[in-house]
């Protein structure tokens, strides 16, 4: 079957006119790096908007410094957000245009707003995107791992066990997961990811479309293995995660308990771990404290 033409590109809907922006939210994206990757529209929305929302106010000062542009900022962030979403509303309706951004890449993402855009809604005011750069979907492009169907999980808790948990949440989830993560943690999350997510490949991208990207391909072990070893890496940090594999997908839980226990019929708890780890992928410390469980349960 042949598939019908694709539509020509028309101009933006978006309520842009002449010299001047009709009211409305402006969601607008931002560089994650490289300057030269704001586009020309999200230009003419800095220059027009007559109010310019930001994490940061140094951080966007500083940005609109290298096109010559300078408007009037006001912080919006999580601390304060509850106490100027009246306000930014009251603007919209007495007919200003109001855009919001984020310190790099497309705002909502990881970043405060949603809460902005919802109440936008429910008070009959305009909300549009300016869409451009996001660390999201830059590292989607260039992982090699599967695009048609992916998990974006944001930044995870800081403490092992809390993320442990929200990893196994996803542990059966047949799509790419994609993770941010700070430098300091990001060897930590990769040692948490490769015993929860056994049999996995995964792709570290660093300082996207910035002088020293980096990206790096491996088992997530080796991964792993590879940050902990290393000093501490700098720069932004976006993980993905390749979707399981058919075989790790069958090691239910189920079927891992009923290896334990006839692992440990005739061994030792230690080798009893070994020898289901050694079948089934997952990672040797997770199967042992799950056969201390099993142990402890069947007295």
């Amino acid at each position: 079957m042949s598939r019908a033409p694709s539509p020509e590109p028309t101009e933006s809907a978006a309520p842009e006119m002449g010299d001047r922006l009709s009211p409305a939210l402006y969601i607008t994206a931002t560089p994650i790096g490289n300057r030269g990757d704001i586009t020309l529209r999200g230009l003419d929305v800095l220059k027009l908007a007559d109010r310019v929302l930001c994490e940061d106010t140094r951080v966007t000062r500083k940005l609109l410094g290298l096109y010559g542009l300078s408007r009037q900022l006001v912080a919006y962030h999580d601390h304060n957000a509850d106490a100027m979403r009246p306000q930014v509303l009251g603007w919209l309706a007495a007919g200003m245009s109001v855009a919001l951004v984020s310190d790099a890449g497309t705002p909502l993402i990881s970043d405060p707003g949603f809460k902005l855009v919802r109440d936008c809604r429910a008070a009959g005011l305009a909300v549009t995107a300016v869409p451009g750069a996001s660390a999201l979907l830059a590292a989607l492009a260039i992982a090699g791992q599967p695009t048609d169907r992916f998990f974006f999980l944001g930044f995870l808790a800081a403490k092992s066990a809390a993320r442990r948990t929200q990893l196994a949440e996803v542990a059966g989830v047949r799509s790419t997961l994609v993770v941010y993560e700070s430098p300091r943690r990001l060897a930590g999350l990769l040692a948490d990811a490769a015993a929860m997510l056994p049999g996995r490949e995964a792709v570290v991208c660093r300082e996207m479309t910035k002088m020293f990207e980096e990206t790096v391909a491996k088992s997530l072990p080796e991964l792993a293995a590879h940050y902990a070893a290393v000093e501490t890496p700098k720069g932004e940090v976006v993980v993905v995660i390749g979707p399981p594999t058919d075989e790790a997908m069958a090691w239910s839980s189920a079927r891992i308990d009923a290896a334990l226990r006839d692992a440990l019929a005739e061994h030792s708890v230690k080798d009893a771990a070994a020898l289901v780890a050694s079948a089934s992928g997952v990672a040797k410390k997770v199967l042992y404290s799950r056969a201390m469980e099993l142990r402890e349960a069947d007295k």
